[in-house]
């Protein structure tokens, strides 16, 4: 029977060490949420680094718990993590696709170990292939992997899905190996993104930098034809609707509902220069300053989960949000009430339903964002269809959810006014707005 191979940068689980055993876990948020259940769903592979590294001489150990996960490890090297991961998808990828091209560094050491890997990448799904299996591609570390599994792998299907922007043509250009990327995902018969503007953006960038032509989505190379279309990444619905049903969760909303004062607004992001936090912060504040009347009356729910926290930028960036957090705090907060709950870690998912439950209002405000799950979540979860969403019009799911209270995450007064609007926002309304 003919299997689908998933391939993408990390598994699924997470890797720990515990009394000189390894433990498995599995992940939560990210690709191993969207991706999750349906892997489970089906006769499915999965490719993928491991998350840390791991010694040769445990590997076939590792290697043989994931197999009976159906899963199929990577390995990296400290080096190779370092260089291409942190390297160069972190430090040139990330920031130029989000537009941030002020944190990027083009290091040729990065591009020979990218080029490295996804090699390592390509031998490691061409060993689990069996004739008729279909290969799913996810994300940007893998960008030159579709074109290496071609060429081995001459007759099988290749799709290829990335779950964060494409920038323009003159943002992408500024990559000095800018034609090998295009060229590398040019080797999957499908390219998918989340939204229109990025098949326009990859589009115009294939037509420019290599010999393709393109006619309503579809790319002729070398007589083959790539479609290259929209496909919005959605959630597990009826999972998150039933989440605030469970046990566990009612407890977890009672105990919330017992302890709250006033109205709360929820964020929820991992730490990242992207996600528009500080400009959130900022915008809370100024709430606080230019609408005295709301100081006891809302608070602010800010869950930042921890990323990358040893690398200079993120660190600088954590540094700004304590500094910040602890400012308007020791400003604003009475005895009975504090203006900003700030958690800097993870919850697990029946926290974060009993949450989306409590929230009046849900801020997710990227600077630039693929899609942001968070927000259908929220939505999700919401079973009397009340609750406001205000959403970056920067982020793939401000196409989708229009009725949300769409706003420039660049104008923190365009975001205060959006809390403002929320809070005013009679209920029959809400309710309207989520039919």
């Amino acid at each position: 029977m003919s299997r689908t191979i998933i391939i993408s940068n990390r598994l699924p689980v997470k890797i720990s060490k515990n009394k000189g055993k390894y433990v498995l876990k599995k992940s939560e948020g990210g690709l191993a949420t969207g991706l999750g259940d349906v892997y489970k769903s089906g006769s499915m592979l999965w490719v993928g680094w491991p998350g840390i590294d791991i010694p040769e001489k445990d590997q076939p150990e590792i290697a043989k718990q994931l197999a009976t996960l159906n899963l199929i490890p990577v390995f990296l090297t400290q080096e190779e993590i370092n260089l291409f991961y942190e390297g160069f998808s972190n430090e040139v990828l990330w920031p130029v696709f989000h537009y941030l091209v002020t944190y990027a560094r083009f290091e040729q050491a990065y591009w020979d170990s990218y080029v490295t890997v996804n090699e390592k990448f390509a031998a490691a799904t061409q060993n689990a292939f069996n004739e008729g299996d279909k290969i799913w591609i996810q994300d940007y570390q893998l960008l030159c992997l579709p074109s290496l599994l071609r060429e081995r792998l001459t007759d099988t299907t290749i799709g290829f899905f990335q779950h964060i922007p494409f920038p323009s043509f003159e943002i992408f250009r500024l990559i000095p190996w800018r034609d090998k990327l295009i060229e590398g995902m040019l080797g999957a018969d499908l390219i998918g993104f989340h939204t229109y503007d990025d098949v326009r953006h990859f589009l115009s960038a294939a037509s420019r930098l290599t010999p393709v032509t393109f006619s309503s989505n579809v790319i002729s190379k070398n007589n083959r034809q790539i479609i290259v279309e929209p496909f919005p990444m959605g959630i597990d619905y009826d999972k998150f609707e039933k989440l605030p049903l469970q046990r566990q969760v009612l407890a977890e909303i009672d105990n919330f509902n017992s302890e709250k004062s006033g109205r709360i607004a929820l964020s929820i992001d991992r730490l990242d220069y992207s996600k528009g936090i500080l400009e959130r912060i900022r915008a809370f504040e100024l709430l606080l300053q230019l609408n005295p009347k709301f100081i006891g009356e809302i608070s602010l729910f800010m869950i930042v989960v921890p990323s990358r926290d040893t690398v200079p930028q993120y660190k600088e960036l954590k540094e700004k949000i304590d500094q910040l957090v602890g400012n308007i705090n020791a400003k604003y907060r009475t005895l009975d009430w504090v203006p900003i709950n700030y958690f800097y870690r993870s919850f697990p998912i029946e926290t974060l339903s009993a949450m989306y439950s409590v929230a009046d209002i849900c801020l997710v405000t990227p600077m630039r964002d693929g899609m942001n799950l968070v927000s259908k979540e929220y939505v999700a979860s919401r079973r009397d269809d009340t609750g406001v969403l205000i959403l970056s019009e920067m982020a793939g799911a401000s196409k989708e959810l229009n009725d949300a209270i769409i706003v420039n995450p660049n104008n923190i007064g365009d975001i205060m006014n959006a809390i403002v609007e929320a809070l005013t926002m009679p209920v029959e309304e809400q309710k309207e707005e989520c039919n």
